[in-house]
């Protein structure tokens, strides 16, 4: 069975054992970045919703949905007012599962709410998010002489994430090429080229000796956006009331089936 028909039918069988819709579905990780070893699992995130007598029950239903997890598929899924209230606080991850560029599932009204995600981008919370995962991958993988090469994937794309939402006040795309093509120095360029090669190509690199000019430049750029970021602005977003609209519009979608 193709992957991607073994996913749908995942997300069928989550919508039955569940009885949930899901409204929107994609690939988080490596491979919505760009750069999957071989042996990459699958990490399937969605957002689905209820009944609307399960939002009105005194006794809470869990607003997540862990469905699998082994070496191949990692599926899980956030409910629809878990999704919205994040999105209110801005939260980076919604932003990053909404802006992947593997989509197994989507529905009208996840366009819909697409459409808002704009309005919700806040440039501090995206700057800090970024820089602080850069800051601990660099502390817990990259500090020793001889370090796990496929790392400084994890430093070096939320550090070129963190430029483009200084620079550009935007969510950044997810595809790595495309954040090195537009943030990333083009001396580089050619060493993360090769590491990626080689990176797609082998189930593990394992330790080798770190690239100090890549170490220098984590370091410097670090030190830069640190500075950047404490004297970003908190921007207002629209509020709750939107997002009310979509939840009971989500409640109303999902019932219609």
């Amino acid at each position: 069975m193709e992957i991607e028909q073994a996913i749908q039918q995942k997300l069928d069988e989550v919508e039955q054992t569940e009885n949930v819709k899901v409204l929107y579905a994609a690939e988080s990780g490596s491979r919505s970045w760009g750069f999957a070893s071989p042996d990459s699992d699958y990490d399937v995130r969605f957002i689905y919703v209820r009944k609307q007598n399960d939002y009105l029950k005194l006794e809470k239903t869990r607003d997540v949905i862990e469905f699998q997890l082994d070496e191949v598929y990692d599926i899980s899924g956030w409910d629809l007012q878990k999704a919205l209230v994040l999105l209110n606080q801005s939260n980076p991850t919604l932003f990053e599962w909404a802006g992947s560029p593997i989509v197994y599932r989507t529905t009208p009204y996840w366009e819909t709410l697409a459409a808002v995600l704009p309005d919700y981008f806040s440039v501090k919370k995206g700057l800090h998010h970024y820089l602080s995962m850069a800051k601990t991958n660099y502390r817990m993988y990259l500090k020793e002489d001889a370090v796990k090469i496929k790392k400084y994937f994890y430093v070096i794309r939320p550090i070129l994430a963190a430029k483009w939402v200084s620079e550009r006040r935007t969510q950044p795309p997810m595809l790595f090429s495309e954040l090195c093509t537009a943030m990333l120095e083009s001396r580089l360029r050619p060493v993360m080229e090769e590491l990626t090669a080689r990176k797609m190509q082998l189930p593990e690199l394992g330790l080798q000796p770190k690239i100090p000019e890549l170490n220098a430049y984590i370091e410097n750029e670090i030190t830069a956006l640190e500075q950047i970021a404490e004297a970003e602005q908190m921007q207002r977003n629209p509020g709750w009331e939107p997002l009310d609209r979509l939840f009971l519009d989500g409640i109303a979608y999902g019932a219609a089936d």
